[in-house]
């Protein structure tokens, strides 16, 4: 079983609802009907006119519409949300003409739908830019309770398993922070722990990775890393959280069991991390490439994560079955 076949199972059930703000894509309509016929979702709203709606299911061939359509320009409770909204970025002091101007962007009006919890989630980026998904996620949700960050992490579905049986790995972060601060690794660690439960069920094994293990070199560049796993493991301990965690370790230390006898006796995670942390965006983005190109790897994301509510960000590249994974993905995540 694949693992998006995974998150598959793992979110029917859930539900849970969600939406589809880009209704103006055929791929977006195509996806709607698929997540409902396949019970990914209970229920999955699509956000545009009549005629954007109607033009893209004729461009699509969906002939039968199993999803749900809001004109949200038009609705109900649009003048509600842009008082929401005004209320929001009161320390911008926004007008509420300005508020109006901002939720007519299909992307903010559909997270604050999520915010409000008429759905579960949101998943958008088929047409929007990821700036745009980014500033409709902290703009309108915000992170959740304990994090003050938002990242985003790769599901790494491995063409064969790591020596400690492991098909999925999470790798972390590879899109939205370029160089995090110790304090930020330790949210981007925590969230991406949260992240691997929501989507395997298992207990996170989380590794700070660098080039030397357990101090085998030293460097000014490496004193972050070791700071974030102390603060941590420190973390782990008040909050009683079912995640293991070690570091500084090299690649094999972490992912190679007799590789971490050797290097580091006495590690919890002793060479089964399931959870890699990368100290920076170069070293996660350049991580993921490899592993998906020469390893043969399927690599899903960026998942979008520490935030209140679950929003991810697509491809402009997508297809409809693309999004279909990421609406489980984003399903799981709001599981936990």
């Amino acid at each position: 079983m694949s693992a998006v076949d995974l998150f598959i199972e793992r979110a029917r059930r859930g539900g849970k609802k969600l939406v589809l703000p880009e209704g103006q894509d055929p791929r977006v309509v195509t996806a709607a009907n698929m997540i409902v016929e396949n019970k990914v979702a209970v229920e999955v709203t699509v956000l545009g006119s009549e005629a954007e709606i109607a033009e893209s299911c004729e461009k699509a061939g969906v002939t039968e519409r199993k999803f749900q359509c809001l004109d949200y320009l038009n609705c109900n409770f649009f003048e509600q949300y842009a008082e929401q909204f005004k209320e929001i970025r009161k320390k911008k002091n926004i007008t509420l003409e300005e508020a109006r101007e901002a939720i007519s962007n299909r992307i903010f009006f559909g997270a604050l739908m999520t915010r409000n919890q008429m759905v579960d989630g949101l998943v958008a980026g088929s047409i929007a830019s990821t700036p745009d998904m980014l500033r409709a996620s902290f703009n309108c949700i915000g992170t959740a309770p304990g994090i003050k960050i938002g990242s985003s992490c790769f599901v790494m579905d491995l063409a064969r398993p790591t020596e400690s049986g492991d098909n999925v790995l999470l790798y972390a972060d590879c899109g939205v922070n370029p160089n995090p601060d110790a304090d930020q690794m330790v949210d981007i660690a925590a969230a991406t722990a949260n992240t691997y439960r929501a989507l395997m069920g298992k207990t996170p094994k989380v590794a700070f990775l660098s080039f030397s293990t357990y101090g085998s070199a030293k460097h000014e560049i490496l004193d972050k890393i070791v700071e974030a796993t102390a603060k941590f493991k420190a973390k782990i301990e008040a909050e009683n959280l079912d995640i293991i965690a070690d570091g500084e370790l090299q690649g094999d230390a972490a992912l190679v069991p007799a590789v971490a006898r050797s290097k580091a006796p006495g590690s919890k995670i002793a060479g089964a991390a399931n959870v890699l942390i990368f100290p920076d965006l170069n070293a996660g983005n350049i991580a993921y490439k490899l592993t998906q190109r020469l390893a043969g790897a399927a690599a899903y994301g960026p998942i979008l994560q520490g935030l209140a509510r679950p929003i991810n960000d697509l491809s402009r590249g997508c297809s409809a079955e693309d999004i279909y994974g990421v609406a489980a993905i984003t399903i799981c995540q709001g599981m936990v």
